[in-house]
């Protein structure tokens, strides 16, 4: 969809469009931006005190129209109350129909009434009068979808976002509404969070950008580092609006990554090109880890994340299918261009092998879903580092896995002797568990053929086993649940080996 500012609909409109569609939430920056494409650039938006008679003017008059309060003119200031004239859509419509005066009139919410015939046809007689009066009419909603019959009369877009300059603007006028406020107490800002405030808010409305800048500032008076991780999680929410993304706090990083060398490194070597310290490198795409259930997948995901030192996206497939055709691409679309306006960022597609699996009762979605992820995903020039993870290389199309489409196909395989000691400290660690050196060696020894999930949850059982009996967890307790479980490399030998074949020759070990 075409980004359009005020000199564009200033082209469209003297161009003789007879119907603008412009998606957007912000209905006042709309019209705003409206007013000046048609010569009015000072005037106001909104009712409020006349400073003069109203005076004749040479240039395109601007309606707007609401089923609340009905047409009002905003070119020229009208003293009194508004025009409550045509609140009803055939009203409004024949009295457009039957006025001759020349300019853009603003219908706002009116995507309700374009499932009605006579609506409609209504709409398309005054696009087909445009010769006889040059009325251009304005559809304003959050969505749109256009009747056929209109489609050939219309011109689509979105209203362009505020660029750096004009969201440093946005936010040192909400500094200035606190001084204001607070003329005792002046706004103490960080120049850094400053800056990053201003990075933070790209992608969003000037109504989003004063809002989250209101929300950073007003609080308590300051602009600092500390609060930038609740501004990303307050433009996350108002950027995932189909609940297919979930904001996660960054909580892990290498540390607690046991094993993995060869994915750290690789992840290193990349990181100056991802936060755009080495412009002369291309932008990693992202990775897909594939490999035994339980051997730290997700925690990677989680780690890069942390590593990166941006926020971290789950994309959730199991919401992005919807039952009414054009909805499902429509669900990945709009969640993929969240996760661009949320960059720089980590998006985790957790099991991305059952998200694009395809069915027999589908009707196809699953495989246009497939095409518009991969076409996305080639053609990105955000700083969005796609992880995705899967257990089933039986299930994943074979696309996916195309030499190409990411950036590196990761194998993570049972962890080895070193790394299961990683793991077994990191976990004791956390849980107050002390170990020693030879305990360590010993557990590592005995959970031989166990993932890094399965070393975790006879710690957590021998943590209940202990608090049963009264007494502190040791390594003999960790010993004893061990040797009774029956790890996932014994439970399904069969698949785990076929997997491991797979891999060896297709793939990069992660550790």
């Amino acid at each position: 969809m075409a980004s359009l500012n005020t000199g564009d609909l200033g082209l469209l409109i003297r161009s003789r469009v007879p119907i603008l569609v412009i998606e957007s939430d912000d209905e006042s920056e709309v019209l705003k931006a409206l007013l000046r494409a048609c010569g009015h650039a000072n005037d106001p938006v909104v009712p409020g005190p006349v400073p003069a008679p109203a005076r004749p003017r040479s240039d395109l008059a601007v309606f707007k129209w609401t089923v609340t309060d009905g047409l009002r003119r905003l070119d020229v200031p009208i003293a009194g109350a508004p025009q409550r004239t045509a609140t009803q859509p055939e009203e409004i419509l024949r009295h457009i129909r039957a006025s001759n005066v020349a300019g853009a009139y603003v219908l706002l919410d009116f995507h309700p009434y374009l499932t009605d015939p006579l609506i409609v046809r209504l709409l398309k007689d005054i696009a087909l009068e445009y010769s006889t009066c040059a009325r251009t009419l304005v559809l304003v909603s959050g969505q749109l979808t256009i009747p056929r019959e209109l489609e050939p009369l219309s011109a689509r877009g979105a209203l362009a976002l505020p660029n750096g300059e004009e969201r440093r603007q946005i936010v040192e006028q909400v500094a200035r509404e606190w001084a204001r406020a607070h003329p005792s107490e002046p706004v103490k800002a960080d120049r850094h969070a400053l800056d990053m405030l201003v990075e933070n808010t790209n992608g969003l409305s000037v109504s989003e950008t004063q809002q989250l800048a209101r929300q950073a500032i007003f609080a308590h008076g300051t602009m600092r580092a500390t609060d930038i991780p609740a501004v990303i999680q307050a433009k996350y929410q108002l950027l995932n609006r189909h609940g297919i993304l979930r904001y996660e706090p960054i909580e892990q990083g290498m540390a607690d990554l046991g094993g993995f060398e060869h994915f750290k490194e690789w992840l290193r070597k990349r990181t100056v090109a991802f936060d755009g310290s080495a412009p002369g490198l291309d932008v990693p795409r992202g990775v897909l880890l594939l490999g035994v259930q339980g051997c730290g997948k997700s925690l990677a995901a989680r780690a890069t994340a942390g590593i990166f030192n941006v926020p971290l996206l789950s994309f959730e497939c199991s919401s992005l299918y919807d039952k009414y055709i054009g909805e499902s691409e429509r669900n990945l679309r709009e969640s993929l261009e969240s996760a661009d306006l949320m960059s720089p960022c980590v998006l985790w597609i957790d099991e991305i092998e059952k998200g694009f699996a395809s069915g027999e009762s589908d009707g196809g979605a699953a495989r246009r879903v497939l095409g518009g992820f991969l076409t996305w995903l080639a053609e990105k020039r955000t700083r969005v580092f796609v992880v995705a993870t899967a257990n089933d290389i039986e299930e994943l199309p074979p696309e996916l896995v195309r030499k190409g489409r990411f950036d590196e196909l990761f194998f993570v395989d049972l962890p080895r002797l070193a790394t299961r000691r990683d793991i077994l400290q990191i976990h004791a660690h956390k849980r107050g568990i002390a170990l020693e050196g030879a305990a360590l060696d010993m557990l590592a020894q005995a959970s031989e053929g166990f993932s890094g999930g399965e070393i975790e949850q006879a710690i957590v059982a021998a943590l209940y086993t202990a608090h049963a009996r009264g007494v502190s967890p040791d390594a003999q307790t960790i010993r004893n649940e061990l040797a009774a479980t029956r790890p996932l490399a014994v439970v399904m030998a069969e698949r785990v080996a076929a997997l491991r074949a797979w891999a060896q020759e297709r793939t990069v070990p992660a550790q």
